[in-house]
């Protein structure tokens, strides 16, 4: 036998120059940032009379708020405030991490939260005119019912999907009609995570052109983006999220009459009547 030593063989990937150049030698991904948080902004007020309009106004959605039950909403018009009021009260508000846009033929209307959660202002055309208010609910009562283009439950003809490249999205729509069909009011929503699902390009497509737009796009902005839109197919909404790069992460459909992301709890509701009520106190 030999009696000279075995020869070691460093491993591969480790040591000096095995790693990119940085300050600490390792590249991470970028985290998810831009988390909102709640400041109170409290407005300067010059001439607390010329401001009394404003103050009535926040008043009645301090009342509104204590009074809201889940399932109800509340409106409070702002038509008959002038410029100087309106801008008084869109300065307590403030912007909050939900925007609501409806496009329904030539109506379009804007919605944004406000940092009071379940405070929504806004701003759009109703019957030829255009009109500005504040609703006091969950979600806007009319973003729900303009979200869909029809009640009619879809079907699927399976048969017009055998085409080259198209595997599993039959299986998916079929799925996604009958949970939008069957779907009662009060039952837990029903996900489809679409990310986990193994989908070629074509079934994307597929599924894209079959679900179709609906007329409500909502953002949430909260810790990482969240886009949902309604899709042409009633209570079926596609919901994805993305990173702080606007990359996406998860590309889910929801069938629910408005996705949880979107809307305010009752418990953040109450804490807004809180928040108002001490911003008023100061304001007075």
């Amino acid at each position: 036998m030999s009696s000279l030593p075995y020869a070691t063989v460093p491993p591969i990937g480790f040591g000096p120059g095995s790693q990119p150049e940085g300050e600490d030698g390792l590249a991470y991904l970028p985290m998810p940032s831009g988390m909102r948080t709640y400041e109170p902004h409290l407005p300067e007020i010059d001439d607390p009379s010329r401001a009394r309009p404003a103050i009535e106004t926040l008043e009645a959605v301090h009342a509104a708020l204590l009074q809201w039950q889940p399932g109800t909403s509340a409106l409070i018009p702002l038509d008959g405030l002038e410029a100087e009021a309106r801008a008084l009260v869109a300065e307590t508000l403030g912007e909050g991490e939900v925007s609501v846009r409806i496009e329904a033929g030539s109506e379009r209307i804007e919605i944004q939260e406000a940092t009071l959660a379940g405070v929504w202002r806004i701003r759009g055309g109703d019957g030829g005119r255009s009109r500005e208010r504040i609703e006091i609910a969950a979600f806007p009562r009319g973003a729900l019912v303009r979200a869909f283009p029809s009640d009619q439950a879809a079907v699927i003809d399976v048969a017009a999907f055998a085409r080259p490249g198209i595997i599993n999205a039959p299986a998916v729509l079929a799925e996604i009609a009958h949970r939008s069909r069957t779907r009662q009011p009060g039952d837990a929503p029903h996900v489809v995570n679409l990310t986990l699902l193994p989908l070629s390009p074509e079934d994307m497509a597929a599924i894209d052109a079959v679900l179709g737009q609906g007329r409500t796009i909502i953002l949430s902005r909260g810790y990482g983006n969240c886009r949902i839109d309604a899709t042409g197919m009633r209570e079926v909404w596609r919901v994805r999220y993305f990173n702080s790069t606007d990359a996406l992460i998860l590309d889910t459909i929801e069938i629910i009459d408005v996705p949880a992301v979107a809307c305010a709890a009752a418990e953040d509701i109450a804490d807004s009547a809180e928040r108002l009520a001490d911003i008023l106190e100061s304001v007075r």
